[in-house]
């Protein structure tokens, strides 16, 4: 039997696309600290998104909005 692994890479882009999917999904808030991902990414997996978000400087009591930064609104 051959076991395959799929490894995905958490770039910082990447990571900030699910946050803001998440916040505009009404699931996150933009208050909340970007710790709350971890709900929404495997475990295995959240050790490479940590130490994505470190390299980037960072930190995990961040807020989501420090993250993704400020929105664009096509209406206004």
């Amino acid at each position: 039997m051959i076991q395959s692994t799929i490894k995905i890479k958490y770039s910082l882009d990447v990571i900030q696309d699910e946050a803001r999917h998440l916040v505009h999904e009404g699931v996150l808030s933009r208050q909340q600290p970007i710790y709350t991902l971890c709900q929404f990414i495997p475990p295995r997996e959240w050790a490479c998104v940590e130490c994505e978000l470190e390299k980037c400087d960072f930190l995990l009591r961040d807020r989501i909005a420090d993250l993704i930064g400020s929105e664009n609104w096509d209406n206004d």
